[in-house]
């Protein structure tokens, strides 16, 4: 894994934007299409907020999924989906941009269990068979979990399929990318901020198996975080 240690929150959001950019560049150049899916979080609305006020990111040949969603009612503060709209897609950016597909995860749906299919479908007619994107951006929460796949959770076992379900944490359950396709990323983007993320980094970066993070795949992965995280 290549460490990326910043000053502070703001500079680790800068150099996101940056890897993303320079990660799309090379995606539409060499395939015609820049395929990635956000976490939600702080530090990457942060990131987002500066996405928006870029001229340097095709989206017209930009699709952009979501790494997990709250099973919460459309517009609800717990929605990533809302601080999408808040930080990313709003009316300003959308009039100025016109990307190539944004694909919500659809949590809404009843049963989820056909949620999860529909969603692994799009990702399979979007990223084809072997369900690979450009760049994956992953947070990193103080027990360790990443998308939400969370410790202890069934979800980390689950292989078979691209999209899953968590059980209830922290008041909702959530649909969340897997690990098969985490793995299989080109690029894992780690973006973490914050005291409080300094011990779930260490077992990161010594690769502790007793947190979801440190299960997924770190050749291609990139971890940019602060002062505050790193201790």
């Amino acid at each position: 894994m290549e460490v990326d240690l910043k000053p502070d929150s703001e500079a680790v959001a800068q150099r996101a934007v940056e890897i993303l950019v320079e990660t799309s560049k090379t995606a539409i150049e060499e395939r015609g299409v820049f395929n990635w899916a956000v976490s939600g979080g702080s530090t990457p609305r942060r990131m987002l907020e500066l996405l928006s006020e870029t001229d340097d990111l095709d989206w017209s040949k930009t699709h952009l999924f979501q790494v997990d969603e709250r099973i919460a009612p459309e517009g609800s503060p717990q929605r990533n989906a809302t601080m999408l709209d808040e930080a990313l897609l709003t009316e300003t950016f959308l009039s100025l941009n016109s990307p190539a597909g944004i694909h919500l995860m659809p949590v809404n749906a009843s049963p989820i269990s056909q949620g999860v299919a529909d969603y692994s479908d799009e990702l399979s007619a979007q990223l084809g068979e072997s369900t690979v994107f450009d760049l994956v951006q992953l947070g990193l929460g103080g027990d360790g979990h990443t998308a939400s796949l969370i410790p202890g959770d069934p979800i980390l076992d689950e292989m078979s399929s691209s999209v899953g379900v968590s059980q209830e944490y922290q008041g909702t359950k959530r649909m969340s990318l897997t690990r098969p396709i985490l793995d299989c990323a080109r690029v894992l983007l780690w973006v973490v901020a914050g005291e409080s993320k300094q011990e779930a980094v260490r077992q990161l970066l010594e690769r502790d198996q007793a947190i979801p993070g440190s299960l997924l795949n770190q050749e291609h992965a990139v971890l940019v975080l602060d002062q505050a995280a790193a201790g």
